[in-house]
């Protein structure tokens, strides 16, 4: 499976690193991988069509994302323009990562800052190369962010860590990232592949009707808050009477028993 790359500025490269895994990488090498128009159609364009049990998501060298591209834009169409990127592309490549059924992770291999934070944490998980700062600088930019974006952030790290990142605009570095929440798991610079590969690996290998169901339920508890609406609830049970049925519970079972590993079969 390939797709041809564009020919503008960024680049968003597709490959598959390990059975099951499909590997997104941002390449926008001139401007520490700022999130342009076409990084963020290309996500809205690939991620749909991929069906592999672990989408992958990382940055180029030592660059993961320095957040949207606005910072070329001419004074006379600054304001069209940045709300444009903001408002239809970045949002449209968001819900495209947010709508993919199986486990998303992000490897951070560089800084990751403002947009690219919160691409990040729309991923369900994320590891870091533990050299990298993190960041949201809003606040030293003049920018009131979204409620979505906002709400992501409260969802991952809860108010409190959201009201320091938002209105002190300060970078953290990892170790606080790792406390907070806001990554799961820390490697060196060197072993950072190798650690995400092992993740991703581990994720496309386990039974693909539970990561989908799981992460269905995990969602939509979270949406829904505390009160779930009676027929979003009636919906989740039934995703878990259904998972006692199939031939996939079955075989899970059985391999558990005989010590060796699933044949998954999705059904």
């Amino acid at each position: 499976m390939s797709f041809p790359d564009t020919q503008s500025a960024g680049q968003l490269h597709f490959d598959e690193p390990a059975p099951g895994v499909a590997r997104l990488r941002i390449s926008n090498p001139a401007k520490r991988g700022a999130l342009d128009h076409a990084i963020l159609d290309r996500f809205v364009a690939l991620v749909p069509q991929l069906d592999h049990r672990c989408l992958l998501i990382t940055g180029e060298d030592s660059t993961f994302s320095a957040g949207y591209d606005i910072g070329d834009l001419p004074d006379e169409v600054f304001a069209d323009q940045a709300e444009r990127l903001v408002a239809h592309p970045f949002t449209a490549a968001i819900d495209a990562i947010v709508a993919f059924p199986y486990p998303t992770l992000a490897s951070l291999n560089g800084h990751c800052i403002g947009g690219g934070l919160e691409l990040a944490i729309s991923c369900d998980l994320r590891i870091a190369a533990r050299e990298i700062k993190l960041g949201m600088p809003p606040a030293k930019l003049g920018l009131v962010y979204s409620h979505t974006g906002i709400r992501r952030f409260i969802e991952t790290v809860g108010a409190p860590r959201t009201r320091e990142l938002f209105l002190t605009g300060r970078r953290i570095d990892t170790d606080t990232a790792l406390s907070w929440g806001l990554v799961n798991q820390l490697a060196g610079a060197a072993e950072l592949e190798a650690a995400t590969l092992a993740l991703a690996t581990e994720i496309a290998n386990n039974a693909p009707l539970a990561q989908t169901g799981n992460k269905r339920v995990i969602d939509a508890v979270l949406a829904a808050g505390t009160d779930l609406d009676p027929a979003l609830e009636a919906e989740l049970i039934s995703l878990r009477k259904a998972c006692f049925s199939s031939e996939d519970f079955r075989e899970g079972v059985r391999a558990f028993a005989e010590k060796r590993t699933p044949r998954w079969k999705n059904r």
